[in-house]
């Protein structure tokens, strides 16, 4: 069960840090659990757990190929293997490795890929995975999550860990935005629902989500009633959220940081043409590569602030109209 802040603060600890807390946690309590990176254990707060427990966490160095091959070796001795490298290399460098050898083998790796889309910033487009969901989605059997603060992160890594399979989980290292009380708990697979609105539904998922928040004030201003929803799961996408709530609002606007091609919002879409036809917007990266940046900068150049969403709301609500 979750409970929504009242209002959006900055959480007090990076989200990397409570990964490297929960991870430790997980594997000192469960000796099954083991780690393994491709050096990047600084950067993902859990050199000191290596050091530490060096016989629970593998640094396999500059080689995510290998490193995926190895996760899934450990996997078929029984071992729960978490795996973490930056989003780019965690699955556009390894996807015959993860299809093959954890997929189709039908293992139980899980899969971190950190600084997902625009939170890449300074390190550029080379690093800035905008098209890591759309990649994952095309592998059966896989399940992705993105959460949206440290509240929901620490819920999806236990979560992981205790259900059989290949997950994705896009993971921010830095500080985020506290949308979810302390304690909060969620199903993967059903949409969290932030915020109650007849006149249109914005689904939204990791960085979009604060964002989606403070569209929904900006709308409610101007008379526009928005429903805000937390797709967390992004697959498998929870159909049945979004089919009521086309047919009670008539109207869909999804946000992610993500291409909007074959990320949040194609899923969504895709529901709705199966189901029920109503006029969607998608905001996201159009179509583009990432560039060198700061946050601000960057949400601005993608189109991904609250400005944007409620733009994009007050779109599909006079489309409703006509």
């Amino acid at each position: 069960m979750y409970q929504v802040e009242e209002r959006i603060t900055q959480e007090a600890r990076e989200m990397r840090a409570v990964f490297a807390k929960v991870i430790a946690d997980m594997a000192e309590k469960d000796s099954r659990v083991i780690y393994l990176d491709c050096d990047l254990m600084n950067s993902i707060g859990m050199a000191g757990y290596w050091k530490e427990h060096p016989e629970r966490a593998v640094n396999c160095g500059i080689q995510e190929a290998n490193m995926i091959g190895t996760a899934a070796g450990m996997s078929a001795t029984g071992l729960i293997p978490f795996t973490h490298t930056f989003g780019t290399f965690a699955t556009r460098r390894v996807m015959d490795q993860i299809f093959v050898s954890a997929a189709y083998a039908r293992l139980n790796v899980k899969i971190i890929g950190s600084d997902p889309g625009i939170t890449a910033t300074l390190n550029g487009g080379t690093h800035m995975p905008l098209e890591d969901i759309g990649m994952m989605r095309c592998i059966p059997e896989v399940t992705i999550v993105e959460p949206a603060d440290s509240v929901m992160l620490e819920d999806m890594l236990r979560q992981a860990k205790d259900t059989y399979g290949v997950f994705y989980i896009r993971l921010s290292r830095k500080i985020a935005e506290k949308i979810y009380k302390d304690g909060s708990t969620f199903e993967i697979g059903k949409a969290a629902k932030l915020r109650e609105g007849k006149d249109a539904a914005i689904f939204a998922t990791g960085i979009c989500v604060a964002e989606a928040l403070r569209a929904a004030e900006i709308l409610a201003a101007e008379g526009i009633d928005a429903a805000v929803s937390n797709m967390f799961t992004i697959k498998p996408v929870d159909r049945e959220a979004v089919i009521e709530a086309a047919r009670s609002t008539g109207a869909i606007v999804t946000a992610e940081n993500h291409n909007i091609i074959n990320g949040l919002g194609s899923a969504v879409a895709e529901v709705l043409a199966e189901n029920v036809c109503c006029p969607m917007e998608r905001i996201g990266a159009k179509d583009r590569f990432g560039e060198v940046g700061d946050m601000d900068y960057l949400k601005k150049a993608m189109g991904m602030r609250a400005e944007d969403i409620a733009a994009a709301v007050r779109r599909v609500v006079e489309r409703k109209g006509k």
